[in-house]
């Protein structure tokens, strides 16, 4: 085991009669790297594909905005449960087992749609999707974790963001399979997470220790570090109705598949492309400056949008500076809380992060959904305003009655997946960075 794991709380699997330690020799490292991350990105691509094709469907069978909203939600409320229930089943059953079973589970969740028209049925199966994925997140991560070192662990992660985001990004393009009877993209959704369990259980030969997040209290770390949970919530709201709600705005607005794929798939393209620059000045000006000028740039977008057509080339590059903003804003508060905390205090800071975003997440679809069902479609660019513009105007007055001190040991800014378990916080560096912010 790498010497990095003896810090919080790390405890040994009885995974069969396997020891805990690495998955494979150090020889191999790479390979089982690779195969992790195909894995995970075969799991995101069918995740990605089946998140937008229920908002399509859901608007097709004429579910209602406001119900749809409640389908969407689901997913986000069993993220926000799952991963906590998938660390306590590792101690029991092991890493190949919950994964086995929670991947066997999503595949299932996908195929009931195709036996039953019902929201209630359709949410169901959201929040058990979202259960599922979140264990799954839990297993990869604790994979991933055994394999980092503290030389390799900033590019770990953000790799593993690159491959989770760009596979969601992909899954959106599969929108633009024919599907003539209208099973075959759900049936496409299946088979890729069902296809994920082969190269992660192949990379295991042995269990990784299972890796419980050190416990710090949102109160706790909101009366340190305020803005850190505030903008972490409001990011998860703007996150919840962007892709929550998207698919079904777009059908709404009468774009066909392909213009769907692009519309949902540029965000996450412009997420993984956004987080480098934003990343690059982060770790060299403050970056509270740098969170308002995030928050009020995706605003704009999202005005814009009201005006012109969402399924054009300027709606697409739009929608790409509204993921280039909002999911390097996640990132940059995990970065700015982490720079006003001590470093024992990191991972159970950024685990709290991570259930703050994932409580607005839950919330985020529902204010798309009431804004959209009183004043029609184009409101869901009015949630992406008010999300984003709270971002912005709460930094703001955090600027104005509260003027930041000089930091003297800042924290390298480093890329964080959207959907990431709190097990992600390991990959965390552990070393202060010297110059200021």
């Amino acid at each position: 085991m790498h010497p990095e794991h003896t810090t919080g709380a790390a405890v040994a699997t009885a995974d069969d009669t396997h020891e805990s330690g690495p998955l494979i020799s150090p020889s191999n490292t790479a390979a089982a790297a690779w195969a992790l991350f195909t894995g995970i990105g075969l799991m995101m691509i069918g995740n990605g594909l089946q998140g937008s094709l229920v908002g399509i469907r859901s608007e097709e069978a004429g579910f209602g905005t406001n119900t749809i909203g409640l389908v969407m939600s689901g997913y986000f409320v069993g993220i926000l449960i799952g991963s906590r229930a998938a660390t306590k089943a590792l101690t029991a059953v092991g890493h190949i087992r919950v994964f086995a079973a929670l991947a066997s589970l999503a595949s299932t969740a996908t195929l009931v749609y195709l036996l039953t028209v019902n929201p209630v049925a359709w949410g169901l199966m959201r929040f058990a999707t979202g259960f599922c994925m979140a264990g799954l997140y839990v297993v990869a991560e604790s994979w991933i974790n055994d394999l980092a070192t503290n030389a390799n662990r900033g590019r770990m992660l953000a790799f593993y963001m690159v491959v989770s985001m760009g596979g969601f990004a992909v899954g959106q393009l599969l929108l633009n399979v024919p599907d003539r009877n209208g099973i075959q993209l759900f049936l496409i959704s299946s088979v890729l997470i069902s296809l994920a369990l082969v190269p992660i259980s192949l990379s295991a030969s042995s269990s990784p220790p299972t890796l419980t997040p050190e416990v710090m209290s949102i109160r706790d770390l909101a009366a340190i570090v305020p803005t850190g949970i505030v903008v972490s919530v409001l990011v998860g709201m703007a996150n919840g109705a962007l892709l929550g709600m998207g698919a079904v705005y777009a059908t709404q607005a009468g774009l066909g598949p392909g213009q769907v794929s692009l519309f949902m798939g540029a965000p996450m393209v412009g997420g993984v492309v956004g987080q480098f620059p934003v990343g690059y000045l982060a770790d060299r000006v403050p970056r509270r400056p740098i969170m308002i000028a995030l928050g009020f740039l995706a605003a704009v977008a999202a005005g814009a949008l009201l005006v012109i057509d969402s399924g054009s080339i300027l709606g697409y590059l739009l929608m790409f500076t509204i993921g280039a903003c909002t999911f390097p804003l996640y990132s940059l508060s995990i970065a700015y809380t982490n720079d006003w905390i001590q470093p024992e205090q990191i991972l159970g800071a950024s685990a709290a992060l991570v259930t703050t975003n994932a409580v607005g997440a839950t919330a985020g679809p529902f204010l798309a959904t009431a804004l959209m069902n009183t004043f029609g479609p184009t409101q869901y660019f009015v949630s992406l305003i008010v999300t984003h513009g709270a971002v912005g105007a709460y930094v703001i007055y955090r600027v104005l009655t509260k003027p930041g001190s000089m930091i003297p040991k800042p924290r390298d800014f480093l890329p964080y997946p959207a959907r990431a378990s709190p097990l992600a916080v390991y990959l965390l560096p552990r070393r202060p960075r010297r110059n200021g912010a």
